[in-house]
């Protein structure tokens, strides 16, 4: 059930959408695309058979998942919840990204490339086996302004990821093997999973990377095809190689 600090939290959020609607109506807008997260999506589907779509939701009471995580899916539904008691003209689409990835404009890059800034800098004595769908910051872009123009997406979720997916250890071995000269610090020993489950029965951190673990990864993103006409240009490869050239290129790495 959602805490009392959970509600309280997403009627601030409420709140807050109520005052942008009167900015939106002063400037004539007619739709907001909101930049949402897999994790609003996908975190409570385990079921490795299954296909992950934007009709699926998160369990905001799912062991493991992260503050971020929750409160991104909590904002995501405020946003939902005013639009549909709003009854006014503004439209709501949501792109619902994994994590972002590839080249940056200057210093300031996105989270998920502390993923690779911690295998770098050999904290980790060993990497988890946890599997990754990651997305191009490019790709991102493209879909946020396709989802702006295309005339069917008002009211749409849709889930951005390139194709596949691509594990911690095997971004590991892909940085030997195309960066070597940055690798030297980098685990080479990959954790059990039964390591990681036992871990997460003490510590917030394992608990987390424990359902990342056991997340369904397999994804759909046919309905941003079919109604967006997108496809995603830059494959996990590139995506992870790129990222590391702006880590370099801008000092960013120990």
């Amino acid at each position: 059930m959602p805490t009392r600090y959970d509600k309280e939290f997403k009627q601030n959020i409420i709140n807050l959408y109520k005052q942008g609607e009167s900015a939106a109506q002063l400037a004539h807008v007619k739709r907001v695309v909101m930049t949402a997260n897999f994790g609003a999506i996908g975190f409570s589907n385990h079921d490795q058979t299954s296909i992950t779509t934007e009709a699926d939701w998160t369990d905001p009471n799912e062991k493991g998942l992260s503050a971020y995580e929750k409160f991104k899916l909590i904002a995501e539904q405020a946003a939902w919840q005013f639009i549909e008691q709003s009854h006014g003209s503004l439209e709501l689409t949501t792109i619902n990204l994994v994590a972002i990835m590839g080249p940056a404009l200057d210093a300031h890059v996105s989270g998920s490339s502390d993923l690779l800034k911690n295998l770098l800098n050999g904290r980790p004595k060993m990497i988890p086996n946890i599997p990754l769908n990651l997305i191009d910051v490019r790709d991102v872009a493209d879909l946020h302004i396709r989802a702006l123009t295309a005339p069917h997406a008002g009211g749409q979720r849709f889930l951005a990821s390139a194709a596949g997916q691509i594990s911690l250890p095997e971004i590991a071995a892909l940085i030997r093997q195309k960066r070597p000269q940055i690798a030297q610090n980098m685990p080479t020993k990959t954790m059990p999973n039964l390591l990681l489950s036992s871990a997460a029965l003490f510590n917030q951190t394992a608990r987390e990377g424990n359902l990342l673990v056991h997340v369904n990864r397999q994804l759909s993103t046919q309905k941003a095809q079919d109604i967006l006409k997108w496809q995603p240009y830059f494959d996990n490869t590139t995506i992870v190689l790129d990222s590391i050239d702006t880590l370099i290129q801008y000092g960013l790495l120990p």
